[in-house]
């Protein structure tokens, strides 16, 4: 049985894997959502979709890649990026599974709420 702390420590890691921290800056978001509206593409042709300069998308697009979300294939001299589904909603699972397992130990849910009664009101 793993001890509350323990649990806790370890729900804290979870929620600091480098899939929530790549999903945490709202650049990087804005990078997935030009993936998905626009499909597999090269640096140029995302950062066209936005308000960064290539060398910062690139950067993002690193993170998201080291993260697991995004993978990326040589075409000649480019470097094609797209979103990993599969791998998406599987860090997804395992953060959520992992927490789930964890929280009946360190945060288990409130019992519920005993019925309180109310004093007799008076008649004047």
């Amino acid at each position: 049985m793993v001890s509350r702390a323990r649990a806790a420590a370890r729900i804290v890691e979870v929620l600091d894997s480098p899939v929530l921290r790549a999903l945490a800056e709202p650049a990087r978001l804005e990078v997935l959502r030009v993936l998905l509206l626009h499909g597999p593409a090269d640096i140029g042709a995302l950062a066209s979709h936005l308000p960064q300069d290539r060398s910062v998308v690139s950067r993002h697009l690193k993170t998201l890649e080291d993260a697991g979300l995004v993978r990326a294939e040589r075409d000649g001299r480019h470097r094609i990026y797209e979103l990993d589904g599969a791998a998406f909603i599987g860090a997804l699972e395992r953060i959520l599974g992992e927490a789930r397992a964890l929280a009946a130990v360190c945060c288990p849910p409130a019992a519920a709420a005993l019925p309180v009664a109310l004093p007799a009101r008076r008649r004047t």
